[in-house]
């Protein structure tokens, strides 16, 4: 069985990336965006929606430089109010 927490992950930047995030709505969705990810260009797509409809989740797509970039973004975006879960 391969432990993924001991694999790293090999990626070759510049390359798009994507998050998924989980609001309680889109505009919660493209606000907690729009005040993270200030002059790069993204696409935020709906995905799905939870069984009882309290939840929305939502593909955040666009282009990172390098490892730090893209682990800070999901840090922000993890430690947004407005966010209740990122993958």
């Amino acid at each position: 069985m391969i432990d993924l927490n001991k694999e790293k992950l090999e990626l070759t930047y510049p390359c798009s990336w994507k998050y998924k995030l989980v609001t309680l709505s889109k505009e919660d969705a493209l606000q907690s965006v729009k005040e993270i990810i200030i002059e790069k260009e993204f696409t935020l797509e709906s995905s799905n929606v939870s069984k009882k409809g309290k939840f929305s989740s939502f593909n955040l797509e666009l282009i990172v430089h390098n490892e730090d970039e893209r682990v800070s973004i999901y840090e922000l975006l993890r430690q947004h109010k407005l966010v209740k879960m990122v993958l």
